[in-house]
């Protein structure tokens, strides 16, 4: 789900301070400083008040979960899902974001918890609890990371330093991208998991290849437009990559050697060039604080494909 629209971030008249956020991450204020509370966020579930700054957060998305104490909330948060294990110091837990159970996430007594998935009816079950909730879903767009980034920055009363978080992942992203080509004639296969699901250019990964002109052999086979199809093996050596990216070589143990074993894929470009990268599985699935990570592995891959 994305944000295809304006999604501001309201804040009372008794602090003077209004604020939009937009999905390209451009911010109109009307006063400095950090938020006054109440405040009051319109983030993917809608209006969402907290009456007090929050002391006692809960994150069952990993990326909320860095962009938190990338922000200097860390100190804030109590309890972190089990996939949430960055920065080392987070409290991870035995919580979980997939399947996330109302009951045990209330035992941490949270006055918030932000969320990137709907899943088991978490939402109506905080709701009835009277537990703030901020669903912050699956990016689409480096923007929506950059909202979401500035979301919990105020949420949590640090938006000083959110706006300054997203201003220098933007420099560097630009950094990054600055003095490298568009890519010609390269197509890139993403993979996700060695059962050949990838992501389309309609994903957050995909719009990162898109920064350099790749075209993205996913984006033929996705029917049904859910961004993430699986392929088969026959598809992917037809389609000829010139790139290949593993985002399973953590989770899967998928490396440059265990793709050139598979059968017939000894023909693609990306294979018969060596132009396949192990990249961490954090990083490429998550839209937080280490974009720029993730961006940088894309600039180095299409310099080397391009060579």
């Amino acid at each position: 789900m994305g944000f295809n629209k304006w999604w501001p971030v309201v804040v009372p008249a008794v602090a003077a301070v209004l604020l939009t956020l937009a999905p390209g991450g451009g911010v109109q204020a009307r006063a400095a400083g950090e938020p006054a509370f109440p405040v009051t966020i319109k983030a993917a579930n809608g209006y969402v008040t907290l009456e007090r700054r929050p002391t006692r957060v809960v994150s069952l998305s990993p990326t909320a979960t860095e962009t938190l104490f990338a922000i200097g909330a860390g100190a804030q948060v109590i309890a972190v899902d089990d996939q949430s294990n960055y920065p080392s110091r987070a409290p991870m837990t035995k919580l979980s974001g997939y399947r996330p159970n109302a009951e045990a996430v209330v035992a941490y007594q949270p006055d918030l918890v932000v969320t990137s998935s709907t899943a088991n009816g978490l939402l109506p079950a905080l709701a009835k609890l009277h537990v703030p909730v901020l669903l912050e879903p699956a990016a689409r767009s480096l923007g929506d990371a950059y909202v979401q980034m500035r979301q919990l920055g105020f949420a949590t009363g640090h938006d000083v330093t959110a706006r300054k978080l997203v201003s220098r992942i933007k420099q560097q992203v630009r950094a990054a991208v600055a003095g490298v080509p568009r890519a010609r004639d390269v197509s890139v296969y993403h993979e996700l998991t060695p059962d050949l699901y990838s992501a389309t250019s309609n994903t957050f990964i995909g719009r990162v290849y898109a920064l350099l002109g790749f075209s993205n052999i996913a984006d033929a086979a996705d029917k049904t437009d859910s961004g993430y199809p699986q392929l088969s093996a026959e598809y992917i050596v037809a389609a000829d990559p010139a790139l290949i990216v593993l985002a399973d070589s953590k989770c899967c143990g998928q490396t440059a050697a265990t793709v050139k074993g598979r059968p017939g894929w000894s023909s693609i470009r990306a294979v018969r060039r060596g132009d396949i990268v192990a990249a961490s599985d954090d990083i490429t699935s998550r839209w937080g604080p280490r974009i720029v990570d993730f961006v940088r592995l894309v600039v180095a891959a299409a310099r080397r494909a391009q060579a």
